[in-house]
């Protein structure tokens, strides 16, 4: 292997722990979200309201937002020096929380600081690729992102006869990776592409204080890749989402397990999932028509919730579920979005595109959080899952009917393709 093969290698496994930390901490409050309900007695409301200030909705989208501006701004390195601090604050709250407020406080800033570093970590990776291995590297970060719960769900099976200082442990393991995170990126060189954007602003004499959203939101092509991306990513993620923080609370109280049975099937699950991302989507998302491959993945997803919807919570659908969801998860909406994300943007406003997007669709989730545990309630589970299904099937009809033609071409090349202008 070459030298520059394994920077970029070392670089992309550093900055793939932001993704790991972004559903390791979602599954750590998921997994212990009855705990804390009985410990504070909280309402499904306030249940509700965790899941839409954490990492995995509000907290999230406003990190992306502001992240990925400032990725663009001062470079995808500077996220790193700081990020990873805030994780940490956002661990310790919740480690130590003796209140519903501490503990609410603490889901936000640990989402604040997820959300500031996804959209850096996906347009770093891809930025450092090359054409040939873009979605390979991009699949590394997936199969970080679904070790994350694989991990975490395995120890809150071994952890659960601890009770809630379990659940605080498993905080207490993120914020030992946060550490050893924040030590690895503060070591990582600048995106060459970004450099060169900022160099070639400098020698036209364009202003670096015009902010990226007015030139994004101004341009058609623009405006479409971004209105593709949100319809691919939204409704998956508004399965996923509700998924990530509320499964184990559904297996508990629509199919009566146990906390630490919940956990396994999460557990298993994210194995899979991470099996997909490396085998599948890592392997494979350089090779084969982008179309199909996307098309595979988001008939399984949408396979598994009619199954767990109509056939029910016996162990066959249960297993059926896990299966199917935590293969197509690997080879799915959220991978694809990833590479798509990264590709459909000028350098410029690279990571402020994909700051915007995260907000929308983290934001969504924010709702969707307060939302279907209300559902679930008063309705019941066949009508939510019903909704899911239909989510599924929205976000597979997009990604199918528009997947973009970039395999194979530079960040250049496609952005030439698609501005109608030379790359100089």
């Amino acid at each position: 292997m070459s030298k520059k093969k394994k920077d970029n290698l070392k670089g992309t496994v550093a900055v793939s722990l932001t993704n790991f930390l972004d559903s390791g901490c979602i599954v750590a409050g998921a997994s212990g979200l009855t705990m804390w309900a009985q410990e504070f007695g909280l309402s499904s409301f306030k249940v509700g309201l965790l899941g839409a200030l954490s990492a995995n909705a509000f907290g999230a989208a406003i990190g992306a937002l502001i992240g990925g501006h400032l990725a663009d701004k001062y470079g995808r390195k500077m996220i790193y020096a700081y990020n990873m601090l805030v994780y940490m604050v956002g661990a310790l709250l919740i480690i130590f929380a003796m209140s519903f407020p501490m503990l609410l406080i603490g889901f936000l800033v640990i989402g604040l600081s997820v959300g500031a570093g996804v959209p850096a970590s996906w347009t770093y990776i891809s930025e450092m690729a090359s054409p040939g291995s873009r979605a390979h590297d991009i699949g590394i970060s997936q199969l970080a992102w679904s070790l994350g719960p694989a991990i975490i769900f395995t120890l809150g099976v071994i952890l659960a006869p601890l009770g809630l200082l379990g659940n605080r442990v498993l905080f207490g393991v993120l914020l030992v990776i946060a550490i050893v995170a924040w030590a690895l990126q503060r070591q990582l060189d600048e995106s060459k592409d970004w450099e060169d954007e900022q160099a070639k602003l400098k020698v036209s004499g364009e202003s670096e204080e015009n902010h990226p959203y007015k030139e994004l939101l101004s341009n058609a092509v623009n405006v479409k890749a971004v209105l593709f991306l949100v319809g691919v990513y939204l409704f998956w993620n508004l399965v996923a989402g509700a998924m990530g923080f509320f499964m184990p609370f559904v297996y508990e109280t629509v199919g009566g397990l146990t906390n630490s049975q919940a956990n396994l099937l999460q557990a298993v699950l994210w194995i899979l999932t991470s099996l997909g991302s490396y085998f599948g989507f890592s392997k494979l998302g350089d090779k084969v028509d982008q179309r199909k491959f996307f098309l595979v993945g988001a008939a399984m997803a949408t396979a598994s919730w009619v199954i767990l919807t109509y056939i029910g919570m016996s162990w066959i659908g249960l297993w059926s579920f896990v299966i199917l969801w935590g293969i197509s998860a690997g080879i799915g909406a959220q991978a694809f979005y990833a590479l798509w994300s990264t590709e459909l943007f000028p350098t410029q406003y690279r990571g402020g595109a994909q700051g915007l997007m995260f907000f929308l669709v983290r934001g969504s989730c924010g709702i969707w959080s307060i939302v279907f545990p209300i559902i679930l309630g008063s309705l019941g589970f066949t009508v939510a899952g019903t909704v899911m299904i239909v989510l599924l099937i929205i976000s597979l009809i997009i990604g199918t009917v528009w997947t973009p033609k970039t395999r194979g071409k530079s960040l250049d090349e496609i952005t030439a393709e698609r501005h109608k202008k030379i790359i100089k």
